[in-house]
């Protein structure tokens, strides 16, 4: 008789999450199921899969507390945390003149960012956002992999909690001061599909700015100028 095999469920809606289930998956023992909106995602649609696990790569809803208690739901999140909990840990990450982190897998819990460790790995946060994001997609399944084999029990933080606020759109402009390192910066970290760019405002038109690079006396980047509407 064979084995019955466990099943996994993947809750994600950035395309590079996406990118790496369709990936990763098929090099995983299990069943996989993915999740990729919130209509999709009740404890009654669990509890028909029955996964040993639920991970979230990124996901943008509260996960109601039926499903946290239900079921064990794993989260991952790209700060050495208690240090970065909250918004955007990326982009509050590299604007306070990080150039790596860790990214954390943790037990989901209805206090955001606050559940049990399971395992933290290193991340550079050099390059693109798109391309952080990117690798930190393949991390994951690193992660996974082990949760799946090895199925660590989660120890709560240590350490002073910080918590990072969530950037709006309007963080997006660009500041006024700062050196070229600065400005490559700001431009990079939100360099990414779905993201606002950085940009600035100049009477009725906006320049959003993207592939940014240091050059010798400053920075060099592609700029797109579009009219503004109502809702900028």
């Amino acid at each position: 008789m064979t084995a019955q095999q466990d099943h996994y469920v993947v809750c994600t809606v950035k395309p590079w999450n996406v990118a790496a289930f369709n990936r990763r998956t098929a090099g995983l023992p299990g069943q996989w199921h993915l999740i990729e909106t919130p209509e999709q995602l009740s404890a009654a649609a669990l509890e028909q899969i029955a996964p040993r696990y639920v991970f979230f790569p990124h996901w943008s809803w509260r996960v109601a507390a039926a499903i946290t208690t239900a079921f064990e739901c794993v989260c991952f999140h790209m700060a050495d945390l208690p240090y970065g909990r909250g918004g955007s840990p990326l982009q509050n990450l590299i604007v306070r003149g990080h150039g790596s982190t860790v990214l954390s897998a943790l037990r989901m819990v209805q206090e955001l960012d606050a559940g049990p460790i399971y395992l933290k790995r290193p991340l550079s946060l050099e390059g693109r956002a798109g391309e952080i994001f990117e690798r930190a997609a393949d991390l994951v399944y690193d992660l996974i992999a082990v949760i799946i084999a090895e199925r660590p029990v989660p120890v709560a933080q240590q350490g002073d909690v910080v918590v990072f606020p969530r950037r709006t759109p309007h963080d997006s402009l660009i500041p006024h001061a700062g050196q070229p390192q600065t400005l490559y910066d700001f431009i990079r970290m939100l360099d990414a599909p779905t993201y606002p760019k950085a940009f600035i405002d100049w009477g009725q038109w906006r320049l959003e700015f993207d592939q940014a690079r240091i050059t010798d006396d400053g920075v060099e980047a592609r700029v797109a100028i579009r009219k503004m509407n109502a809702d900028d």
